[in-house]
């Protein structure tokens, strides 16, 4: 293939805009490729298919049947609406667009094509109604949705929140049971307030069992970052008064 002959085929593909950048879609790519390779071939091959996650792998030859380009592509069966029917589709058409991407087809702007971008973004969109409807994918509950199970057993989805590391699911949940679920770097910053009161503790600057009484509760953990924040704040401040 030479590079004037793909400029000339890149030249047909027509883009999609999305957030002010253009993608080339999948059929684009296909028609681009057919123009310099007619008797080429897209080849696809499923690489897994569990849990409700697929992962296809597409190759790309040309008339004499060499390997021109390859792409990987991931979907989740319930990441979006749309891949709730069609995930397996989806993911194919990835692999295929971004198997051409690397082979120079209309990647002027990006080699993830218009699909893969489209559906990324409508992965990460979750609407009230989804997460309302949403149903779980596993455990005892499986096909029931989050909002049906949190009014019946509402200690299950407290456990599946401390015991998941999908944000996704995480986003579902908060939008369908009205929890706040804090973020990584909330979490990160309310340990390291919990561990500056207990050393105020071991160097004898508070009681925790005072700040408990004060504030009614059993667990640090039960306050929240402007409660510690504001704990921390008075007894370091004493501290370094204390030392001076």
């Amino acid at each position: 293939m030479k590079y004037l002959d793909l400029a000339i085929a890149n030249e047909t593909i027509k883009t999609t805009n999305i957030k002010g950048k253009e993608y080339a879609e999948v059929n684009q790519r296909i028609k681009a490729f057919r123009m310099l390779y007619p008797k080429g071939s897209i080849k696809t091959e499923m690489l897994s298919n569990e849990n409700g996650v697929c992962i296809f792998r597409a190759m790309i030859l040309d008339d004499d049947f060499n390997v021109l380009g390859t792409g990987t592509a991931y979907e989740k069966e319930d990441s979006s609406f749309i891949n709730q029917t069609s995930y397996i589709e989806n993911c194919e058409t990835s692999a295929v667009g971004r198997a051409l991407g690397m082979c120079g087809f209309g990647i002027d702007t990006s080699v993830a094509s218009y699909e893969e971008v489209a559906n990324a973004i409508e992965n990460q969109v979750i609407t009230q109604e989804q997460a309302d409807t949403y149903t779980l994918k596993f455990g005892k509950y499986k096909g029931k949705t989050i909002k049906e199970v949190y009014q019946t057993d509402s200690k299950y989805i407290e456990w599946v929140i401390n015991n998941t590391e999908d944000s996704s699911l995480l986003k579902v949940i908060s939008m369908a049971t009205g929890i706040v679920i804090p973020t990584e770097e909330e979490v990160n910053r309310k340990s390291e307030l919990i561990l500056k009161i207990k050393h105020l503790a071991d160097i004898d600057k508070l009681d925790i069992d005072d700040i408990k009484d004060n504030y009614d509760i059993k667990s640090l953990t039960e306050l929240d970052i402007e409660q510690l924040e504001e704990i921390v704040n008075e007894y370091w401040y004493r501290t370094i008064r204390g030392n001076k």
